[in-house]
């Protein structure tokens, strides 16, 4: 098989990671750390963007290499609108939409990744694409309506991903994954939990508004005590927003975010800690449920990926909570560099076709 060179790139909040890839098999890896003072000088986050991509230019020379030695470069997806999963080609009308920013569901530095990788691929004539990006959306109707017109279910989920694994969870079966019926489960600092039919992301959970609670996010909560905390004069929207996203979940129960951290505390006897470690993992199974509802009961396998995923009491529990459904299969972490590249190997080889950005 032809050696291909593809570089990957995943803008974070505060990193940039890069990876070089000789087809599915890594050459290098750089995640390069942003301190606040680095990303101050930039009024948006668009505007980061030649920050970004001078860094991976540095690290890509620092490795020996050029632009003109690979044979393509992909970018992680942002929110853009919505999307179905694969594996696209970035065009002049995705860098217009993100420039203009109208079309973007919120503002991410995700939101980056197809241009660094279109303005890196540009210069040395070879392709730039994007991957199964936060926006995937494929829905189906009964799944969009939440209970009031005004307030519609939005898919934003880890699709990247999520989809990855879902590959090697058909690869394990061996059977194609346009073939099974799988419940995905992203375990992070966001939780996703998918219900894929036939290879199709047909219901999410949006990590940000629903589903279980996280490490420091608050997922579903109470409609009407929400509404009273909102009208109750003693937060303004910047502080609820935190609140909710980056000091909810288990934060506001135990002030401490990191799992690992707090199961030494339950081994040491904290049952505060335990209860809501084990409430946390409750949500997950009860969302994983509600997928597999969606999916008519017709489970294939319950896939098990993300950070959370590396903690065996994690895993074991979910493991009884859901073993009936079918299959349990675990892939800890989070691995986007190479769930890009294995898309744009999927198009390379002609296991599915490139889509376009309209």
């Amino acid at each position: 098989m032809k050696k291909r060179l593809i570089l990957a790139i995943n803008p974070g909040g505060t990193s940039t990671k890069a990876g070089l890839y000789h087809n599915d098999e890594l050459i290098f890896e750089e995640s390069i750390h942003h301190d606040l003072s680095d990303l101050e000088p930039y009024p948006t986050t668009y505007d980061q963007m030649d920050f970004r991509r001078d860094i991976v230019l540095g690290v890509l020379a620092e490795k020996g290499y050029k632009p003109e030695d690979l044979s393509a470069v992909v970018g992680r997806g942002g929110t853009f609108k919505s999307l179905a999963s694969g594996t696209y080609r970035v065009n002049r009308k995705l860098l217009e939409d993100i420039r203009d920013g109208s079309t973007l569901q919120a503002d991410h530095p995700s939101n980056l990744g197809a241009l660094i990788a279109w303005a890196i691929a540009e210069k040395a004539s070879i392709p730039a694409y994007f991957v199964d990006p936060v926006c995937v959306d494929e829905m189906i109707d009964e799944a969009r309506l939440s209970g009031h017109p005004l307030l519609p279910r939005v898919s934003l989920s880890h699709a990247l991903n999520i989809r990855m694994v879902a590959y090697k969870a058909a690869e394990k079966l061996n059977r194609p994954m346009n073939q099974l019926n799988m419940v995905v489960m992203h375990l992070g600092s966001g939780i996703s939990v998918n219900a894929l039919r036939k290879g199709k992301m047909i219901d999410t959970n949006n990590a940000n508004d629903d589903g279980p609670f996280s490490s420091t996010r608050t997922g579903g909560l109470p409609v009407t005590g929400l509404m009273k905390l909102c009208f109750s004069g003693k937060y303004n929207m910047k502080e609820l927003k935190k609140m909710l996203l980056k000091k909810g979940g288990v934060f506001s129960y135990l002030q401490e975010e990191h799992v690992g951290r707090i199961r030494k505390k339950v081994e040491a006897g904290d049952e505060k800690a335990d209860l809501v470690l084990k409430a946390m993992v409750y949500q997950m199974a009860k969302e994983a449920g509600a997928m597999a509802a969606a999916l008519r009961g017709q489970v294939d396998a319950v896939v098990i990926t993300g950070g959370i995923a590396y903690n065996p009491w994690v895993t074991d529990l979910l493991t009884e909570y859901l073993s009936y459904l079918g299959k349990i299969l675990v892939f800890p972490g989070e691995a986007e560099l190479e769930a890009l590249t294995r898309g744009v190997l999927r198009v390379m080889d002609k296991i599915e076709e490139e889509r376009e950005y309209k």
